[in-house]
């Protein structure tokens, strides 16, 4: 083995790694948002958490970046540490899919059928697949599929390039003996740890033993304690993903170390001891791609097997090895950092943020609304606070949503992105217009003012159709509905045709005396901020119908609903006209 071989070595590593994660990128993508409502459909059954935890790990080939993903969920409060487990326990399972698809290296034979499926075969149709899917479409999902086909491609010429630099050592008798010396258990296992913790991925490690099981000198008795400790490895991410986190995403990482290192322990004891008495004939036996997917399925799955019934103790032993000793309740992150290495769920969970950020501005505004006629000072004192609150909630979804758009993700998920930035804006507008509304209130009750039953009654009707398209653009942003946000714009019209009338008929009372200049400007006050916070919610509806439709531009949209030849917009316009129409006078 020459210099030019471990050039060829780490050059395959390379490819290998590089097409890993172009591949898991294009999987994750495909998969989207899609992979959240995995994750949170999960709390039904510690079954279907198992089950989870094998799918998504196969989708997007990574173990650790979903037991990053969970660490990132636990602590924003998203998940908490017991519905985790099990899909800690799945993640276990779905990583060996790597295994058997590198197997595919171990295919003999010399027929054409044979031949074609041999990785170096059929890689190059693949890439050639890929680089036409990637280049010259134009939808986003075939260049994600494009994306995937190259990953792959490059992952198994990776393959191919290290088994082919691994092929000379077949003939040095070193490191036969190297090997040989992975025989003894503890060397084994602290081999595949430090292999795996190195680079951060079992898939990739397990891999590098399948390409040094090509040169026909690996047995399966050096093989299966370095598979094991692989295994053990593989929690450095989650370790190194934990370090800031509060106590039950701490929890998380436990739970996965402890799961492998008990799982290790015991069925490498129990293997041992079989053998001391049985003397199992295979473990002299050399090992090939398809024994080692074997021993890495094998062990995980009956790993899972043993502990699945005894998640309960794994997490009063995770929370025996991180303690909290305060004694305090657990803060939660709005959105965890660690939630932008999966950009799709970081979207989606930047989303379910909103809709909380939603549903506070929505209760904010209708309480400073009913303050204006019954006034107490707890509820000034909440608008207040939750006025802070909903600020705080802009900033950090904002953030958060400008560093998951410089991500990789998909178009369509970066034009939710996109459009989300505009809605949370629009909502802290919103929240902003419920300060002023209970400072006027503030106002009316300090000083004593009496609207006239003429003024309230028209105030009544202006803040009804406020509370409606309220609950019209917060119905429509929670569930994404385009059709329900059409319905905003009319009612927005109905709004604006009120403030103009509610002045005429405000001036007029004025010039008749019936009304106090004082009375008159928090009239003025309130009815202009009720005309805002419906502008804002015409703005929310937009964007709603953008995501919906991309090719919907705001322009567009707002002329042609507003054309007196919309019937739609007519109607409904005709219809919100009825309903709230003013007291004749």
């Amino acid at each position: 083995m020459d210099i030019f071989s471990i050039f060829s070595l780490f050059g395959g590593l390379a490819f290998f790694l590089y097409g890993m994660t172009i591949m898991s990128e294009g999987l994750e993508k495909m998969a989207g948002s899609r992979l959240e409502g995995f994750l949170r459909s999960m709390t039904s059954s510690k079954f279907k958490g198992l089950l989870l935890g094998i799918g998504v790990t196969a989708i997007i080939q990574s173990s650790s970046a979903v037991t990053v993903m969970l660490v990132g969920l636990v602590n924003s409060g998203i998940m908490n540490l017991t519905q985790s487990i099990s899909v800690i326990m799945g993640t276990n399972i779905g990583t060996t899919v790597t295994a058997w698809i590198l197997s595919l290296m171990g295919i003999e034979g010399s027929n054409f059928l044979t031949q074609l499926f041999k990785p170096e075969s059929f890689s190059p149709l693949i890439a050639l697949a890929g680089i036409f899917l990637f280049a010259f479409t134009k939808s986003s999902k075939k260049k994600n599929l494009g994306s995937v086909f190259l990953g792959f491609a490059l992952l198994m010429t990776g393959m191919t390039m290290m088994s082919a630099s691994m092929k000379p050592l077949a003939e040095v008798p070193e490191f036969k003996n190297i090997l040989t010396a992975f025989s003894n258990p503890i060397l084994g296992i602290l081999a595949g740890i430090v292999i795996t913790a190195v680079i951060q991925s079992s898939s990739a490690s397990v891999g590098i033993l399948q390409s040094v099981s090509l040169t026909g000198t690996l047995t399966f008795g050096a093989a299966i304690p370095i598979i094991m400790g692989q295994n053990i490895g593989t929690c450095i991410t989650a370790l190194i993903a934990s370090i800031g986190t509060n106590k039950n995403a701490k929890r998380v990482t436990a739970v996965h170390i402890s799961f492998n290192v008990i799982g290790t322990l015991f069925l490498c004891s129990l293997f041992y001891l079989l053998n001391a008495f049985l003397h199992f004939e295979f473990v002299e036996n050399t090992i090939g791609v398809a024994g080692i997917a074997i021993v890495h399925s094998t062990f995980n799955i009956v790993t899972t097997a043993l502990l699945f019934p005894f998640q309960k103790q794994l997490e009063k032993l995770a929370k025996f090895l991180v303690k909290d000793k305060s004694g305090k309740p657990t803060h939660y992150e709005l959105l965890d950092e660690r939630l932008l290495n999966t950009p799709s769920i970081a979207v989606a969970e930047s989303m379910n943020v909103a809709k909380k950020m939603a549903a506070m501005t929505q209760k904010g505004i209708i309480d400073a609304i009913n303050a204006i006629e019954n006034f107490d000072l707890k509820t000034a004192a909440d608008v207040r606070e939750n006025e802070i609150e909903i600020d705080h909630y802009e900033d950090t979804i904002g953030t958060f949503l400008v560093r998951v758009s410089g991500a990789s993700i998909s178009g369509a998920e970066k034009r939710e992105a996109t459009e989300l930035l505009h809605c949370i804006g629009d909502f802290e507008r919103i929240s902003d217009h419920s300060l002023n509304l209970i400072e006027v209130a503030e106002e009316i009750h300090a000083k004593s003012l009496q609207f006239s039953p003429e003024a309230r009654k028209e105030l009544d009707v202006m803040q009804n159709a406020v509370i409606e398209i309220l609950g019209t653009t917060f119905s429509a942003f929670v569930n994404s509905d385009a059709e329900l946000a059409k319905q905003v714009e009319p009612i927005e019209q109905v709004v604006d045709r009120l403030k103009i009338e509610l002045k005429d008929r405000h001036i007029r009372r004025l010039q008749e005396g019936r009304c106090t200049i004082e009375l008159g400007f928090v009239f003025s006050d309130i009815i202009n901020n009720f005309e805002r916070v419906a502008d804002h919610c015409s703005n929310i509806a937009i964007y709603i119908i953008q995501v919906d439709d991309k090719y919907a531009q705001p322009h567009e949209y707002m002329n042609s609903v507003r054309n007196s030849q919309n019937p739609e917009f007519v109607a409904k316009y005709e219809e919100y006209s009825k309903k709230y129409s003013l007291p004749v006078t």
